[in-house]
């Protein structure tokens, strides 16, 4: 055995994937709470990646629907740099083996969602784009040699060393064990499971972010958590989501006499998404019934437009086809989470983060539609690549720490649901930080709640997903980031202009 560790890719959906094969042939331990794809959300996307593929599009003008929909937060040059590689990486997860929808001419078939100006959602089995995803990575990762899948492996605590990474403690079926690690990704997901009402696994709950905030990363605009307009609302915990794609094939939202509330907002139900679930959520609680409606659109199509959706909404009772279906807002995305550079380089030497537990720049206030997986699929190849660039660390001795038993999220899920939700006020705000604080010491759903709230507390004003009836608008002037260390179970928000990433 050499002197050398192997990389250590925390999460195994799209972007770890993407991250620990690229990372051929350096040596990479890839963990998972479960076997590849079951426990990611990637593999339950619906409807595509985003990319400039098409003849009419460009990738200038999907530059552009980025931009806009992130409401003046984005970082311009992210969004060119990743809606860039686009085309790239649809051409490298084609390579990978993922078999996406093709025209009857051969090409690409491209979807429309909202908030985009032209057809651009390269998707798989209609509705199934994420699991053909996984799968197709998932097949490759298994016959690679150089990486080493640890299924059911939970990491809880990353350990440092003279202010680098140097190890993590890990939770596996046979007690608590130490990885020696002087390279870390972070690829866990998003925070949906910390919500009563979300699209996500319920074992999404931030444990990444909070892995990198207890570690000493900084932390970037927590506040702006995306709620999906379009979840299907028959009881179930998590709901299932109800693609974009199918209002950007015609379906309208109607209340329970069928009226077509979103008539008078521009761009109608392809409004960016923030925009439309206020709107559902206005309407709900005004008393009324929300429905999406695709029977003029699709009616018998929607079956082979859209396979999975009809099957789910077959399991509630629901005819899509014949019948509207019933809806409303749910947590689905993160735009928030562990600030890094252009690298995927964290504040913290030796740690790197990509996919929805990362925060780039790409998104702003308000994600637009399907460049998630996009960012996932091109951030993982470019960690990989700036890793590549560094010579292998050797292994240091590790100080040994344990990590306190697992907290569920039972106790925060309440409260966030009703006090930092789609729309939200100082009172609610404060009670939320208030009641979650002093869990956040032991708890990591505590934890990540906590940063959420108290970032959207220090956001006075309305932007994106961040929806402040006591602030309404805009602050004047430039949009600023709020950046955050956690030091000694102290939030420390940072100057907007802090250096995010100190080199690996």
């Amino acid at each position: 055995m050499n002197n050398f560790e192997p990389i250590v890719v925390i999460g195994a959906g799209l972007a770890g994937l993407v991250t620990a094969l690229s990372l051929a042939p350096r040596p990479v331990i890839l963990l998972a709470p479960a076997k590849i794809g079951e426990a990611a959300a990637s593999a339950w996307a619906q409807g595509g990646i985003a990319a400039a593929v098409g003849p009419d599009d460009s990738v200038a003008s999907h530059a552009a629907d980025t931009i806009a929909a992130g409401d003046g937060l984005c970082d311009p040059d992210a969004v060119a740099r990743i809606t860039g590689a686009g085309p790239t990486a649809i051409a490298a997860l084609r390579e990978y083996g993922v078999e996406f929808d093709l025209d009857k001419a051969g090409n690409l078939a491209l979807g429309l969602e909202a908030a985009h100006s032209h057809r651009r959602i390269v998707h798989a089995g209609g509705d199934s784009s994420g699991r053909e995803v996984v799968r197709a990575l998932g097949v490759r990762a298994a016959a690679s040699e150089h990486i080493e899948f640890r299924p059911n492996h939970t990491a809880r605590r990353i350990l440092t060393r003279d202010g680098e990474v140097s190890g993590l403690v890990v939770d596996t079926p046979h007690g608590q064990f130490v990885i020696p690690a002087r390279q870390i990704v972070i690829a866990t997901g998003g925070v949906g499971g910390l919500y009563l009402s979300t699209t996500n696994p319920l074992s999404a709950t931030g444990s990444g972010l909070a892995l990198a905030a207890r570690a000493g990363a900084v932390m970037a605009d927590m506040e702006f958590v995306q709620f999906h307009p379009t979840a299907l609302n028959v009881g179930l915990d998590p709901m299932p989501l109800v693609s974009e794609a199918v209002r950007g094939e015609g379906a309208i939202l109607i209340d329970e006499t069928g009226t077509r509330f979103m008539a008078g907002v521009p761009r109608k139900e392809l409004a960016p998404r923030d925009v439309v679930s206020r709107n559902v959520w206005r309407q709900l609680m005004a008393g009324h019934q929300v429905f999406l409606d695709a029977r003029s659109c699709l009616g018998p199509r929607f079956a082979v437009r859209f396979p999975a959706i009809t099957a789910l909404c077959n399991a509630g009772g629901i005819d899509p086809t014949m019948q509207p279906i019933p809806i409303r807002p749910a947590v689905h995305y993160h735009m928030g989470g562990i600030a890094t550079d252009e690298h995927g380089r964290t504040s913290l030497p030796g740690l790197w983060a990509c996919g929805e537990a990362a925060c780039t720049g790409l998104h702003g206030a308000n994600r637009l539609a399907s460049n998630s997986l996009l960012e996932a699929a091109v951030m993982g190849r470019a960690v990989a690549e700036d890793i590549g660039k560094v010579s292998p660390p050797r292994r240091l001795p590790v100080l040994v720490e344990d990590a306190p038993p697992v907290e569920s999220a039972h106790k925060v899920r309440p409260i966030m649901e009703e006090f930092v939700g789609v729309l939200r006020d100082r009172e609610g705000l404060t009670s939320a930080v208030e009641q979650l604080a002093p869990m956040a010491g032991y708890s990591d759903p505590a934890l990540v709640g906590w940063m959420i709230a108290a970032s959207a507390l220090a956001r006075e004003e309305s932007r994106g997903a961040q929806a402040r009836i006591d602030f309404p608008a805009h602050l004047p002037g430039p949009a600023q980031r709020n950046l955050m260390r956690l030091d000694d179970m102290h939030l420390r928000f940072l100057p907007p202009s802090v250096v995010q990433a100190r080199g690996a």
